[in-house]
């Protein structure tokens, strides 16, 4: 069900807003509004420690710096919280890496951390969203 309301913006607010929607490609101000709510909520559950599944994405040299094995052993280190890894060649010297997670947001955020800080990575992100 979905309940209708009116919300009162300062104009600056509302060109953020429409900006936001439009940087993102809402469909209108109600899905951006519904998406940074449904954010909010999933942040707040990250710092309550809550169970969430979500996603280590990254791109590497894998050339560089032993950071491919130093990965790995990381990885191994951490098997209770991986579902499942893919790793794409997309250049001589880029590795896109996903690695499927689970686990309390805390003890992803400890493995994101580990796995991002090594030398050579060149971008990371850990992506998670609540499944209760």
């Amino acid at each position: 069900m979905v309940t209708r309301f009116g919300v009162s913006l300062e104009q600056d607010l509302l060109e953020a807003l429409d900006a936001f929607v439009q940087d993102n490609s809402y469909a209108n101000r109600s899905q951006a509004i519904r998406a940074l709510i449904e954010k909010n909520i999933v942040e707040k559950k990250w710092l309550c420690n809550s169970h969430v599944a979500g996603a280590i994405v990254m791109v590497y040299d894998p050339w560089k710096n032993d950071i491919a094995s130093n990965i790995l052993k990381i990885q191994q280190s951490n098997t209770q919280f991986i579902l499942s890894t893919q790793r794409f060649f997309k250049e001589k010297n880029r590795c896109l890496e996903v690695i499927a997670v689970e686990g309390t947001a805390q003890q992803l955020t400890r493995f994101s951390d580990e796995i991002l800080s090594q030398k050579g990575m060149i971008h990371g992100k850990l992506i998670m969203s609540r499944i209760d």
